[in-house]
């Protein structure tokens, strides 16, 4: 299997160096695993391309490379340069540091890099490890995602049908906050949103006096609808939420025909 892995936090990132080693253990010893990722922190871009200026590509070493751009902007680079010739059977986008439940779905570069790849025709899913008190102290975090990933990636890899739609699927997973002994289970889980908790901005002044404003998230450990992403998360589980990229209200294109003329 020939895997291409991206993530929002930039190569350096500690959360790759996670999803390099359940990708190597996926694609197995024949296989191959290839690195396109920021050269730079990215988080929150969600499915923005540098459209209007060039990005930069330096190789750092044999399959792997840092883009100037963002997630989605690296799966282009890979799908039409670097790979054109191989394409990766498979696109992994993480490990994030933090969740990419509920309402940060919409904001994540890391979602945004599956998210292109399912444009792409390409199978991808996203790897998000939630912070909490549980495990933020941990040696290492990101020990649920770490010990679990490829398990779950399997599952996924099995049990999805084959389509030719538009809009293909793509997948969002989320680790809890536990250590990995403490994970207690895979639930498929929908998208939830966390009552009360929207992104909001902290304003500042500069001893020059320029005002800056600083963008900040709001409390993640507050619960989604039972059954939904964050709300299984907080409970120990892994979330998986099957996704397209199509944002129709397909459920409201009866009720507003009276619109039609």
């Amino acid at each position: 299997m020939r895997i291409l892995i991206t993530n929002d936090d930039g190569i350096t990132a500690p959360g790759l160096e996670v999803l390099e080693a359940i990708a190597a253990d996926l694609a197995g010893p024949q296989g191959e695993v290839w690195v396109v990722a920021p050269a730079f922190e990215q988080s929150g871009v969600g499915h923005c391309i540098n459209y209007v200026h060039p990005t930069m590509l330096s190789q750092m070493e044999t399959h792997r490379y840092a883009a100037e751009g963002s997630p989605a902007d690296c799966v282009l680079i890979a799908v039409h340069d670097i790979m054109r010739d191989n394409l990766p059977d498979l696109v992994l986008s993480g490990v994030n540091r933090g969740n990419n439940s509920a309402e940060n779905t919409l904001y994540s570069g890391t979602i945004g890099g599956a998210m292109e790849a399912a444009l792409q025709g390409l199978p991808a899913i996203a790897l998000s490890q939630y912070y909490g008190p549980a495990n933020r102290d941990l040696d290492n975090p990101f020990q649920a995602a770490a010990d679990h990933g490829a398990e779950v990636i399997r599952r996924i890899l099995d049990t999805t049908p084959k389509e030719d739609v538009d809009y293909g699927l793509f997948y969002n997973v989320n680790f809890p906050p536990v250590a990995a002994a403490d994970v207690k289970g895979i639930r498929l889980a929908a998208q939830g949103r966390r009552p009360g908790v929207v992104f909001g901005t902290e304003p500042h002044t500069a001893p020059s006096g320029r005002r800056f404003s600083w963008i900040k998230g709001g409390d993640q450990q507050v619960m989604t609808a039972p059954g939904s992403d964050a709300a299984v998360n907080l409970e120990g589980y892994i979330s998986v939420t099957p996704m397209r990229a199509d944002l129709t209200a397909h459920e409201m294109l009866d009720q507003l025909s009276g619109i039609n003329k």
